[in-house]
């Protein structure tokens, strides 16, 4: 079985959810967000967190997925 990116698109929409919840209902700043909520729990450094909010995960999953059910 060949590798794909499943789990690395799954993590980026975990933290964009994350980002559209705390961004929408409390208004926070991305740099309040990444500080408070996705340093401590995913160790990622702040402009890998901004290069994930800028990544379309839910569009490359699911051509992912297309993919592997066409197989």
């Amino acid at each position: 079985m060949a590798y794909n990116k499943k789990n690395y698109y799954k993590r980026i929409m975990e933290i964009q959810e994350i980002t559209n919840i705390q961004r929408h209902q409390y208004g926070l700043s991305y740099k309040e967000i990444y500080w408070a909520y996705i340093e401590p729990k995913y160790f990622i450094s702040k402009k890998t967190y901004h290069t994930y909010l800028g990544i379309p995960a839910k569009r490359e999953l699911k051509k992912i997925i297309e993919n592997e059910n066409n197989y």
